[in-house]
């Protein structure tokens, strides 16, 4: 995908993410079971599109890692461009770090790699991939651009030293957590597990939480990467872990289609509710 013409790369992506979902049935399954049980009212057939527009989107955000090499500071604007990047730039003038809150909607790869042509690096959290050889490669991707990795098992010191030295640290934010490591949230109307460590980074550092994601613009065809107000924090963990998922539920239900319904996203149920998948 990285050699091809653009356009027979788009094909091979497309084609990836097919194959992707009738090898591993059990993803769209997932899916299914995640908007019957967060969207009851939609029709079997809008379930269907929307299931499908994952899938597309998991292609794109494929095709932009393959192509990350053939993107430079001259080209990036072709590709993407801002818009509340006022946002990002007053959290910068606090001094004291930026929490980046995304989510695996629309192309989280291409958002941090982008941004760190457009204005500068960034920290990234990431979790290794199962496959060495694969978790090597896309590493080595992910980086081309000046990022800077940070691993789970040494989020908390590395995190926090970013931010003291005012720098940006990226985290996904939307993935479902163990008993023990979340708090129970409202999401969809239903109650989901939600990491908690993210609010903690932001207590102990003071930095900003900023939402930001790059959304694909199907007319134009091209990306922005959307940065938006910050997000107050209360100092209670429940309380800010709440906010931050209300408002990435408003952003998901604008851009429904781009974000990953074949993660179990519900996984994790208070004591004493049944499991779901």
């Amino acid at each position: 995908m990285q050699r091809l013409p653009l356009s027979l790369a788009k094909q091979v992506s497309e084609l990836t993410t097919r194959a992707l979902d009738l090898a591993i049935p059990k993803l769209r399954r997932a899916a299914e079971t995640n908007l019957t049980f967060a969207l009851p009212d939609l029709t079997a057939d809008e379930r269907r599109k929307l299931i499908n527009g994952t899938f597309q989107s998991v292609a794109r955000t494929l095709l932009a890692l393959a192509r990350a090499p053939r993107i430079t500071p001259a080209n990036v604007h072709e590709l993407i461009s801002y818009e509340g990047l006022e946002h990002y730039q007053a959290a910068k003038q606090s001094g004291k770090g930026i929490l980046v809150a995304t989510a695996h909607l629309g192309n989280w790869e291409l958002s941090a790699y982008t941004h760190a042509y457009m204005t500068e690096p960034m920290h990234v959290m990431v979790r290794p991939l199962d496959n060495p050889f694969i978790d090597a490669l896309v590493e080595r991707l992910r980086t081309l651009s000046g990022n800077h990795l940070i691993y789970k098992k040494d989020a908390a010191r590395n995190v926090l030293k970013a931010l003291r030295a005012n720098r940006a640290v990226g985290i996904l934010i939307d993935q479902n957590a163990a008993l023990a490591e979340g708090v129970f949230v409202d999401f969809f109307g239903k109650k989901a597990s939600a990491n908690s460590a993210f609010v903690k980074f932001a207590y102990h550092s003071g930095a900003k939480v900023i939402p930001g994601f790059a959304f694909w613009i199907d007319e134009k065809q091209r990306y922005f990467l959307r940065f938006y107000p910050e997000i107050p924090m209360t100092g209670d963990v429940t309380e800010d872990t709440q906010r931050i998922h209300t408002f990435l539920e408003h952003v998901i239900r604008q851009y429904p289609d781009q974000w990953m319904w074949i993660h179990r996203r519900w996984k994790t149920r208070p004591p004493g509710e049944p499991p779901i998948y």
